[in-house]
């Protein structure tokens, strides 16, 4: 199948299987920074989510300005597009988002602008080339959590890089040393979340969270991962998942479980205190960043920046060796 197609059918799927949901923003200061970017002489580039936004910031830098549409602490699962939303996307010039059903109610405002010409870039595209990679439940959803693999996100990043030049190929050189410059970050950022995993006792590699938003991670570092809900936060956890959840803590003597800053805490809180009423302590190990990213302007609130907090928090709750302030001395939790 060529990249076409597969664009065009991720496209289609994301439009199909939409997930029911809601949510809020208000993007009317994205879409007037849309249009005073045109009338600067430059590009204006959207994404969904911020772990997008922020690569394509990073590759742009002053050729274009870049708009991102689902803020800090908002669920991609749940979101439903404002009419602000939708606006901004059609004033935009190009378009990023990153499919394998991610961004759910979003999908067929997608479709739609990818249809009547667009560049709508969906970022996991080489990843959906290699069939072996993309993750997927018993009922064959797509796991789109891809950017908790660095590796993965590595290869998404040069898909944007290459959509750029396509885009703008008359600064190609310039997208090409900036993606350089950053991939050797991220390159940095998995070598370090290698190092410091295998510094958990192997009996404690094991990562409980509120949703299945960490199965990459797991693969990737060797980490067993279990979530109370599904990949999707729009699944709701039953009593059966919730205790066959507390005799796996007990049966294997778990200390800490994870909240996640963008699902509610309640599933999560419900293990902790089944776990202690089978006489078995168990911590909240720290909160860690799955759909959305830290607060703009902190170094959580860049893709680096929410990875090394992940990594760093969930290897020193386990019994792990990280260093506090993590790979870059920079994390402020």
């Amino acid at each position: 199948m060529n990249k076409d197609s597969i664009r065009l059918t991720t496209l289609l799927a994301a439009a199909v299987l939409l997930l029911a949901g809601c949510g809020q923003s208000n993007q009317a200061e994205e879409r007037d920074h849309a249009g005073q970017s045109h009338r600067e002489g430059l590009y204006s580039a959207t994404a969904t989510v911020g772990m997008i936004a922020d690569v394509v910031r990073n590759i742009v830098g002053d050729k274009g300005t870049v708009h991102g549409i689902i803020g800090e602490g908002v669920d991609p699962h749940l979101y439903k597009p404002t009419s602000s939303d939708v606006k901004l996307m059609q004033a935009s010039d190009i378009i990023f988002y990153g499919g394998l059903n991610l961004e759910g109610k979003m999908g067929d405002v997608l479709v739609r602008l990818a249809t009547r010409g667009k560049p709508v870039v969906v970022v996991t595209e080489t990843l959906l080339e290699q069939g072996e990679y993309v993750m997927a439940t018993q009922e064959a959803h797509f796991d789109p959590h891809v950017w908790m693999d660095v590796a993965g996100w590595i290869q998404a990043t040069e898909v944007i890089s290459q959509a750029l030049i396509a885009f703008d190929p008359d600064n190609a050189s310039y997208y090409e040393e900036r993606t350089a410059d950053y991939t050797a970050k991220l390159k940095e950022l998995d070598d370090y979340a290698k190092k410091v995993f295998a510094t958990i006792p192997q009996q404690r590699r094991v990562l409980v969270t509120a949703h299945d938003a960490f199965n990459y991670m797991g693969r990737a570092y060797g980490i067993e991962v279990r979530g109370i809900q599904g990949i999707s936060t729009e699944s709701e956890a039953g009593l059966k998942d919730i205790n066959d959840l507390v005799d796996f803590l007990v049966d294997r003597d778990i200390p800490a479980v994870f909240v996640e800053t963008s699902v509610s805490q309640k599933n999560v809180r419900a293990l902790i205190e089944g776990a202690q009423a089978r006489g078995h302590d168990v911590i909240v190990g720290g909160e860690l960043f799955s759909d959305a990213m830290g607060a703009a302007g902190t170094y959580e609130g860049t893709y680096i920046g929410m990875l090394d907090h992940n990594i760093t928090t969930i290897v020193r709750a386990l019994g792990g060796e990280a260093p506090e302030k993590g790979l870059n001395g920079q994390l402020s939790h």
